[in-house]
């Protein structure tokens, strides 16, 4: 059975808006500009744990965002080459090479998937369906990586539940010199 893994960066107050700045967030940019000097030891972390995932599971805006942006090395290779399942309620075909689209019940597909492999299925971005993925008891762990800033406002990766989800955390390091790295298992019920 797979096990799903929630990846996702964001600022000390949960923000997880526009880490880039190419959404037009007016407080958008902040993983270069609050975690630069510890993007180095950040990519190593990111590549480690793309090497060790069976596949991908994304959004299709998120599955966009990924296929459209070009970043060489060996994530990029690695993200390439393997399998991507995309959630989506358009049927728009994936933009990222290698994918399969799911339409649909998610929920039910989602699942079915779960069973089907057998290794990390890591969950880049995709807040919406990170939050159907929690709020259904399919997500397995959360890895956090957490930058030295408060925003004050922005989409948040925790916003909306209508129940309490608890964690236990399993891993706490830091990466380079500011950014802190949690990783939590989802208590199951």
């Amino acid at each position: 059975m797979g096990k799903i893994v929630i990846t996702t960066n964001a600022t000390l107050d949960g923000v997880v808006e526009d880490p880039d700045g190419k959404e037009g967030f007016d407080r958008g940019g902040w993983f270069y500009r609050f975690g630069e000097a510890d993007v180095p030891a950040w990519d190593v972390l990111s590549t480690q744990q793309a090497v060790e995932a069976e596949a991908l599971l994304l959004s299709r805006r998120t599955d966009t965002w990924f296929g459209t942006r070009e970043r060489p090395g060996e994530w990029a290779d690695r993200t390439l080459a393997m399998p991507k399942y995309v959630v989506s309620t358009t049927n728009d075909e994936p933009a990222w090479q290698n994918s399969t689209l799911l339409n649909g019940d998610a929920v039910e597909q989602i699942s079915e998937l779960k069973a089907k492999l057998n290794g990390e299925i890591l969950v880049y971005g995709s807040y919406t369906l990170v939050r159907t993925l929690i709020e259904h008891h399919l997500a397995d762990e959360l890895r956090l990586c957490v930058f030295p800033v408060v925003l004050g406002s922005g989409r948040r990766l925790f916003d909306g539940f209508t129940e309490a989800h608890p964690m236990r955390l399993t891993s706490l390091r830091r990466v380079g010199d500011g950014i802190m790295f949690y990783t939590y298992e989802f208590e199951k019920h």
